[in-house]
């Protein structure tokens, strides 16, 4: 079921089903919390709580008072910043607003990165952090440039062309040849505008390195790596293996980026076998 609350002037949706214990779920950029829908399906027996991150899906990216505006320039001139933090704090929100004091997290992507800026800021709401297709490193200064890049096209090309071109590069290549609809379910996900594109590119573009936050985590550590998946390899995934509360690891086959859409099955027993252990 649908919710919204407020945080920092700006509506944000979740989705919430089930009950016990709960799992925060972090969908990847440019999609929604839709993204784990097929998951959290399987997942019956779990209180599950998916978000709209701002700017995503009926999330909104800012409220409409001069201090609720998202900063501007850090990354690239004239381009406001949707940070790692703000989302931090969102999610923080989120979880007063549920009155829910600590929670096993699954992130994906952008939703990995955002699980590491919350282990630095509240590590105590945390029982257990599982990434799926999300990796510790920040970015190189070729990839850095990439979002600059991409940045400039949303201006010369359109946020639909851009979006279009994510989600294709993004999806694995056995499962568009599997099944042919897939790209259109994941594209319809796909509803940022193009300020909420060029804030997401910028804030990605400043997230810091997080190896070190890594050597911090105590809780269990769960790691699902697409084998197709160019963006958040295998072997950077790796890095998650040296988080002193252990690191389950596993590699699905023929499967991209959007695992949980790609194979929401073993993606769900993989999840559900490691949430049964916290």
């Amino acid at each position: 079921m649908l919710h919204q609350y407020t945080s920092r002037g700006a509506r944000l949706n979740y989705f919430e089903a089930g009950a016990g214990h709960p799992v925060i779920f972090l969908h990847p950029t440019p999609l929604s919390h839709a993204y784990w829908l097929p998951v959290i399906a399987e997942l019956p027996h779990q209180h599950s709580i998916a978000l709209d991150l701002r700017g995503h899906g009926g999330s909104e990216l800012e409220g409409t008072q001069p201090g609720e505006r998202l900063p501007v320039g850090e990354f690239a001139a004239g381009v406001a910043d949707l940070t790692l933090g703000q989302m931090a704090e969102d999610v923080l929100a989120l979880l007063d607003h549920l009155k829910i004091e600590q929670a096993a997290f699954v992130g994906c992507s952008i939703g990995g990165y955002l699980l590491l800026e919350l282990w630095r800021r509240a590590p105590r709401r945390m029982n257990g952090l599982a990434f799926v297709c999300s990796k510790p490193q920040g970015d190189t200064l070729v990839a850095g440039e990439k979002r600059k890049e991409t940045i400039a096209r949303v201006v010369t090309e359109g946020v639909e062309c851009v979006l279009d071109g994510l989600v294709k590069g993004l999806t694995g290549t056995t499962s568009q040849q599997r099944e042919p609809g897939l790209y259109g379910r994941l594209r319809a996900m796909a509803t940022l505008t193009a300020k909420a594109e060029m804030a997401v590119q910028a804030g990605l573009g400043l997230r810091p390195d997080s190896i070190d936050t890594v050597a911090t985590i105590n809780r269990p550590v769960l790691a699902i790596a697409g084998a197709e998946d160019g963006v958040c390899t295998a072997a950077e995934m790796e890095a998650f293996k040296s988080a002193p509360g252990g690191c389950e690891f596993h590699l699905l086959a023929e499967t991209g980026h959007f695992a949980a859409c790609e194979q929401p099955k073993a993606v769900a027993k993989l999840l559900g076998d490691w949430l049964g252990t916290l």
